[in-house]
Order: structure tokens, then C-alpha cells, then sequence
């Protein structure tokens, strides 16, 4: 069971985090840093799961130089910082710096040999929706004061996000929620088998409410979970998500991303996810206002 625990927590500690400013950690994964703060999880364990989740693609982090100084170990402040975000002490963007400063010091190396994709300016000047998006999000680069940059950009962001789903994912309806999904190789979606041979899969998709009402998505542990996997005779719950309090509350005309990640059991009603290439994979969608079915296509 501590086998068991350690894995998850090393794979789960930073999947949701896409960029180290103004970072946004999933409340989730403070489970996971305490654990590792408290010695549950070995300094190798974490390292490696990191490791795992950048060069995955589950996670996005900008490019970082690494110092000519090494580090032959993860300083005490880091694993500090990670046991008072936990509690609730530090901020998320404190608690990512120290991750951040293990690749610094090349306790986490990463390389990429993936060239990263571009939107051309050809393509941005064909969609004139697309480019007065992107002409009002450097409008709000101009505003001196930091907070008000950010509650500039935000909407704005999170507008093409929506924008760049509904132009080019496939599209799944159900009831009031439309799902949109890039496929298993894009960005926050993947399949890989890790080294100690367990399977690992990410799905990542955004909700959209075009109802005019309130509508939840709700996922409240792995066995009350809207959302699993079925390989044709078995169903797999999460090891892990980003659903708030076991929920996500969309208002009318709202959007959101959310990721869900299958792997080791986690308990809880969880299930260990297994991999068998002669059986097809399904993402299912069960809600109580629907449901649907997303091939996975895993190979």
C-alpha cells in the first residue's frame, strides 16, 4: 500500500501546473506535497515523478536555465516550502518557485526534443476573430499595475482557450455541457508506460455550459466519479483530478478545463489502471443531465 501511495504521490504532485507565474496548483495535490514534506515520499520518488510529467507533456514548464552551481540535494527550504503549502501557509506561486529551483540547480533534468507548436502570423491574420483576441490580450501588456494586468488577461486568455477548442477539437454534446477534446497526443493528454511498468494515462478536456442555467460536473472520489475509463469489460476509476470539492460549477455561458489522470490505485474505491493493446479504451461521460463516449485510441 505505501508502494502504492508514494508512486501516486510523486506522479500527481505537479500535473496541473502549466506555467511559474501566477501558477495554479490543483488543491488536491497538497495531500501529495505534505507527504513528501513529511519523508512519506523519498527525495528520488518526487525528482522522478517530476521528471516524468514535463517530458510527458503533462505538464508545460518555460524554458530555465540551470546554474553552474549544482546541488548534490533538495534544500530543506524547498521541502519546507512544500509542507507549509499543504498547510496552507504559502501561496501556490511560492510553493512552484522551489520546483523551479530544482531544475535551476539540475536536480530536475528535462530535455526536449519536441519543437514546440506555433500559430503563424498567416494563420492568425486568416481568423480575424482569433487575431482581435490576441490584438486585446497585448492591450492589457501595456497596464503598469500587476493586478490589473492580470484581471485583464485572464478573460481574455481564457477566451481564445475557448476560442481555439470549439475551431479544432472534436466536439462531444451532452445535454447542457458541450465537451470539447484534442485527442490522446495533444497537449495535457497522454499515454505512456512508466518505468516500473505501470500504465499512465492524462485527459485533459474543457467543459462548456451553453444552458442558462447553473450546471455541475461532479466527481467526488474515484468510485462517485461521472467520468472513468472501460477497456470493454472494466471500468477504471481516477488516481487522480482537479475537480474542486468533488465538483465543477459552470454558470451559464462558462468554460473550464479540467484533467483527470488514470494510473495507480489511490484507494478510496480507486482501481489500478491496466493496459492490454488488444482491447479498445473509452473515455466515459455519465452525468446525471447525460452521457457519452470518447475513443481513446491507445497504442
Amino acid at each position: 500500500m505505501k508502494t502504492t501511495i508514494t508512486a501516486i504521490a510523486a506522479i500527481l504532485l505537479v500535473t496541473s501546473a502549466t506555467s511559474f507565474a501566477y501558477a495554479e496548483v490543483p488543491s488536491w495535490v497538497k495531500n501529495n506535497a505534505g507527504w513528501w514534506a513529511d519523508g512519506t515520499v523519498s527525495d528520488t520518488e518526487f525528482l522522478t515523478g517530476i521528471e516524468f510529467l514535463i517530458k510527458d507533456g503533462i505538464i508545460a514548464v518555460p524554458p530555465t536555465n540551470v546554474s553552474s552551481e549544482k546541488s548534490d540535494g533538495v534544500p530543506a527550504w524547498v521541502k519546507n516550502n512544500a509542507g507549509w503549502w499543504a498547510e496552507g501557509i504559502i501561496s501556490d506561486d511560492e510553493f512552484v518557485n522551489g520546483i523551479q529551483h530544482l531544475m535551476m540547480t539540475g536536480l530536475i533534468s528535462v530535455v526536449n526534443n519536441e519543437e514546440p507548436q506555433q500559430i503563424t502570423s498567416e494563420s492568425q491574420n486568416n481568423d480575424s476573430k482569433l487575431a482581435e483576441l490576441e490584438a486585446e490580450l497585448e492591450k492589457c501588456s501595456e497596464i503598469v499595475k500587476s493586478y490589473k494586468r492580470i484581471d485583464c488577461q485572464k478573460p481574455i486568455e481564457k477566451a481564445i482557450m475557448l476560442y481555439k477548442y470549439q475551431m479544432n477539437a472534436e466536439k462531444f454534446i451532452v445535454g447542457p455541457i458541450t465537451y470539447y477534446w484534442f485527442g490522446i497526443n495533444s497537449e495535457g493528454n497522454g499515454f505512456e508506460i512508466s518505468p516500473t511498468g505501470q500504465p499512465i494515462l492524462s485527459i485533459r478536456m474543457l467543459a462548456e455550459n451553453t444552458s442558462s442555467e447553473i450546471v455541475a460536473l461532479n466527481c467526488t472520489s474515484p468510485q462517485i466519479c461521472a467520468y472513468d475509463v472501460w477497456d470493454g469489460s472494466k471500468a477504471f476509476k481516477y488516481s487522480g483530478m482537479d475537480f474542486t470539492s468533488g465538483q465543477i460549477a459552470l454558470n451559464p455561458n462558462d468554460s473550464r478545463e479540467f484533467n483527470i489522470l488514470f494510473g495507480p490505485n489511490i484507494g478510496y474505491g480507486g482501481t489500478e489502471f491496466e493496459y492490454d493493446s488488444s482491447k479498445n479504451y473509452e473515455f466515459r461521460i455519465n452525468e446525471n443531465f447525460g452521457s457519452a463516449t470518447v475513443q481513446l485510441n491507445l497504442e
